[in-house]
């Protein structure tokens, strides 16, 4: 980029553009405002202008971040039937396993840009100021609307609906960090989704226990990768 593009009163869609490319490549460490103006080739003092600090350069990419997680999340639910003649909880069931699918697909395929989304607080918000508003658009409102429609098929009983989201998105996010940075990021793709079957297979049995609900796990939009084996033998 050069600086016609700062002539052109796009600095900041610029910056955000490049911030973006850097987070991808190196998560928020690599993100600086100075480095920044020197990649799109304006002065840092321009730069400046537009972002007052690194922690609202953070915030922009983070934004950036949060729709593309958001849009992974939608296309994994999108996928799921709406409707099953033989169960009709199986549809919100397939939802909710899918959404968590989503999220994990986007943490593996950007590990620097997810890192990014979880950076952008420097003071953390409590759980009630999280967005979990009808007319939002992000992760967190997403997996709450899931949630109430396991409530609404009656698969999870209201009682056991306090609480859900935070069980859920600890779980999803625990698994990608594990896989994405962890110990567990050597795994093979069958193994690793073997093992997220696993995982949302148990929060859709759990929740089917507080109403009594179908016992077999919720189908996966696409074929179920075989277990692998406790001893690291390969499937079983």
């Amino acid at each position: 980029m050069t600086t016609a593009t700062y002539h052109h009163g796009n600095l900041r869609a610029a910056l955000v553009e490049a911030a973006v490319a850097v987070a991808r490549e190196s998560g928020p460490e690599g993100l600086a405002v100075r480095d920044l103006a020197r990649r799109v080739g304006v002065s840092h003092n321009a730069a400046y202008r537009h972002f007052s600090d690194r922690d609202a350069l953070v915030a922009e990419v983070a934004a950036v971040g949060l729709a593309e997680l958001t849009s992974a999340m939608h296309r994994r639910i999108a996928r799921v039937p709406p409707e099953d003649a033989d169960d009709p909880t199986r549809p919100a069931r397939s939802r909710l396993s899918e959404c968590g699918r989503g999220y994990v697909d986007f943490a593996l395929a950007e590990p620097g840009l997810f890192r990014v989304v979880f950076a952008a607080y420097p003071q953390a918000p409590s759980v009630e100021e999280l967005p979990a508003r009808a007319d939002a658009d992000d992760p967190f409102t997403v997996l709450n609307a899931l949630l109430d429609d396991l409530v609404a098929v009656g698969f999870l009983a209201p009682a056991a609906r306090a609480g859900a989201e935070i069980t859920c998105w600890s779980a999803v996010h625990g698994f990608a960090v594990l896989h994405s940075e962890g110990p567990l990021r050597q795994l093979d793709g069958a193994a690793r989704t073997a093992m997220l079957d696993v995982v949302l297979d148990t929060i859709d049995r759990s929740y089917g226990a507080t109403t009594a609900g179908p016992a077999s796990p919720a189908p996966s939009a696409e074929p179920r990768a075989p277990r692998p084996r406790p001893d690291g033998a390969g499937p079983g």
